[in-house]
């Protein structure tokens, strides 16, 4: 199944901070405002959600760029090769 991965920026004493991460299941994927990611299941997709932490950016856009890259990076680590 399809989900739409995002997330909510927050300003910072060092930087925007990225929190709350949330997975969605979609019919519709949007990787424009977000990264949408395929899952076997449920239990893979609360692993991977437990494996992202809150990281500092310099602004939004730096935000966006480095946690989408960060995720698909990530997700071809787990199934064994890139992901786009």
């Amino acid at each position: 199944m399809m989900y739409q991965l995002g997330w909510s920026t927050l300003p910072g004493l060092k930087g925007i901070r990225v929190s709350e991460f949330r997975l969605a299941p979609t019919d519709a994927p949007d990787n424009e405002r977000g990264v949408a990611i395929e899952f076997a299941g449920r239990a893979e997709c609360e692993a991977f959600l437990r494996e992202l932490a809150a990281r500092r950016f310099t602004n939004a856009a730096d935000a966006f760029d480095t946690v989408k890259a960060w995720t698909l990076e990530r997700l071809g680590k787990i199934r064994g090769g890139p992901v786009s």
